[in-house]
């Protein structure tokens, strides 16, 4: 069935989430904190009784999973390190998933910091990655129909393909994709984004920032390029003024990890961040491990309300960010001003070519 569409399996149960997640955008911010508290209940009861670990975190602070049902009761749960994840090896993990909850995927940080974490993510978990794209690609507000490029690591050779992948390519019909390795050239990066015309271009921005000042120092145009997406790294203060004086495109940041997922897009309204608040819980504190105010900031301690796996409750990714207030967009969702925290190095090669390499590095300037 082409029109109207007759989704089942995987497909419906995408299409009938992304609905789903354009309504609760909407809750009120006590309503979506209630909703988040029951959520993390249930993994939490979960992980008691199949992580050895996270059972042993909750003895050693007293607490039930019940009592992770108020924002104080999770306060009183120590934050989670790298470095304790590390040492728990195998006893971190849930030895036993829901139904529905399989297969699992492993997914590695990059280990820049020193402490590399190795997270089993479930099925569930990349459902829900695949919504909040759908919601990512709502807020931008692309035009299915056109052309976008994307530069990202761990590509094969630049090459263009019929649509845009999954999620968005599953249920629309969209223009055609070019892929390009994050490790190809600056000036081959630009000479194939200048023949291939996209709309929209999805870049990290450090990469982003090289190809705008090499673009403009030697004119080269990307006709028709409007929109770029920016993602996995800190946006460095003055990129976008950058880009708007090079190609004119609005730029649209977003935060993620790989342990993650989606954790915070930019507002297409205010230009604030919203926090993905039906897949994570997000803490900014302070040094004394108080919650950060608007205006103040502090360090983000993430919790996984979705992860039945690998129960990431209340941790520390190392990164920092400004606490907003409310959004004036109406939604309900909790707002960062500023995110800190992440960067990917440029190399330059003895030949004078340069590309990315992925990296990470904490108050990026």
């Amino acid at each position: 069935m082409a029109w109207p569409a007759v989704l089942t399996g995987q497909l419906a149960a995408l299409a009938a989430l992304a609905r789903q997640l354009d309504d609760t955008q909407w809750l009120p911010a006590a309503e979506i904190r209630v909703r988040q508290h029951r959520q993390l209940v249930r993994l939490a009861t979960h992980a008691a009784a199949y992580s050895h670990a996270f059972a042993a975190r909750l003895r050693e602070a007293g607490l039930t999973p019940g009592a992770l049902a108020t924002p104080e009761g999770l306060a009183r749960l120590p934050v989670l390190g790298r470095r304790e994840i590390q040492g728990a090896g195998e006893d971190f993990y849930c030895k036993a998933l829901p139904a529905g909850h399989e297969p699992i995927r492993v997914t590695f940080t990059s280990g820049s910091t020193g402490e590399p974490v190795k997270t089993r993510r479930t099925a569930v978990n990349q459902l829900l990655w695949r919504a909040m794209s759908l919601r990512s690609h709502d807020w931008c507000g692309r035009d299915l129909a056109r052309r976008t490029a994307a530069i990202r690591a761990r590509q094969p050779a630049p090459q263009v393909q019929p649509n845009w992948g999954p999620p968005i390519g599953l249920l629309f019909e969209t223009g055609p994709l070019l892929t390009i390795p994050s490790s190809t050239d600056i000036g081959e990066q630009a000479r194939l984004l200048a023949g291939f015309r996209p709309e929209t271009l999805i870049i990290y921005p450090n990469n982003l920032a090289a190809l705008c000042r090499h673009s403009r120092r030697h004119g080269i145009e990307i006709a028709g390029l409007s929109r770029i997406l920016t993602m996995g790294e800190t946006l460095p203060p003055g990129l976008r003024e950058e880009v708007a004086a090079w190609c004119g495109a609005r730029l649209f940041d977003s935060y993620s990890s790989e342990e993650l997922g989606h954790i915070a897009l930019e507002c297409p309204e205010s230009g604030l961040y919203h926090v993905m608040a039906e897949t994570v819980l997000v803490e900014v504190l302070d040094a004394a491990h108080r919650p950060c105010g608007p205006g103040e900031t502090g360090r983000l301690v993430i919790t996984d309300l979705c992860n039945f796996a690998s129960p990431l409750v209340r941790y520390d990714i190392a990164d920092y960010a400004e606490v907003a207030d409310p959004c004036p967009c109406g939604r309900g969702l909790p707002a960062l001003k500023r995110i800190l925290g992440r960067a990917r190095n440029l190399v330059r090669l003895p030949d004078g070519r340069r590309h990315c390499h992925k990296g990470r590095s904490v108050g990026v300037a």
